[in-house]
């Protein structure tokens, strides 16, 4: 496998995985006792570190990338594997 093929996999990965950890560790105003002004969802997270949400999507992309690779290369799951209508 070509390097820019393992990179444009760990880019999908990396966006996947931005967009999955988005509800996690979020905390609102009312959970951590601040009011909120008019007009705020009540969903809406108090503090948002951006740097550090993109952290956590690296670390799990390049996990993902890194199982999706071991896969590639021992062929542990094939495409004969999953298919379920043959």
């Amino acid at each position: 496998m070509r390097w820019t093929s393992i990179s444009a996999i760990f880019f999908l990965f990396f966006a996947a995985s931005a967009f999955f950890l988005l509800p996690f560790g979020v905390r609102t105003d009312e959970e951590v006792g601040n009011s909120k002004i008019q007009g705020q969802a009540d969903s809406a997270p108090h503090r948002f570190d951006l740097k550090r949400h993109l952290l956590k999507a690296v670390a799990l992309g390049a996990l993902l990338t890194a199982i999706y690779y071991a896969n590639y290369v021992n062929g542990w799951i094939t495409a004969d594997d999953i298919d379920f209508y043959n």
